[in-house]
């Protein structure tokens, strides 16, 4: 588990409906930070159906969704949680924070 938290960009390069990723220091863990109505919410970069970058989908600010573009799996921003098949899994969502002015994300797993 990381306790270090790993800066992804400043609150200015973060606009609602959009997503920016980092990879966790500690982890090496893909990141994707994404705005929703202006809350921040953190995911592993990684779709549990197929390891490919949830990164390059596209976000849904209407649902809170973002989906993988390799097969259509879509994943809530909030929680993590597979909406429709072909994912059946969650993926890893992360702790975020705001401060200084940058947003800052971290793989909190055991």
């Amino acid at each position: 588990m990381s306790e270090t938290w790993t800066y992804v960009c400043t609150t200015a390069e973060l606009l609602p409906g959009e997503m920016k990723t980092a990879f966790d220091e500690v982890t090496g863990a893909g990141i994707v930070v994404v705005n929703l109505d202006g809350e921040l919410y953190a995911l592993e970069d990684r779709c549990s159906h197929e390891d490919f970058e949830l990164s390059a989908g596209r976000v849904d600010p209407v649902e809170g969704s973002v989906e993988c573009v390799l097969h259509g799996a879509r994943f809530d921003v909030r929680d993590g949680r597979a909406l429709c098949a072909p994912a059946y899994e969650p993926v890893a969502k992360f702790p975020v924070k705001v401060e200084g002015g940058g947003v800052w994300a971290r793989d909190d797993r055991e």
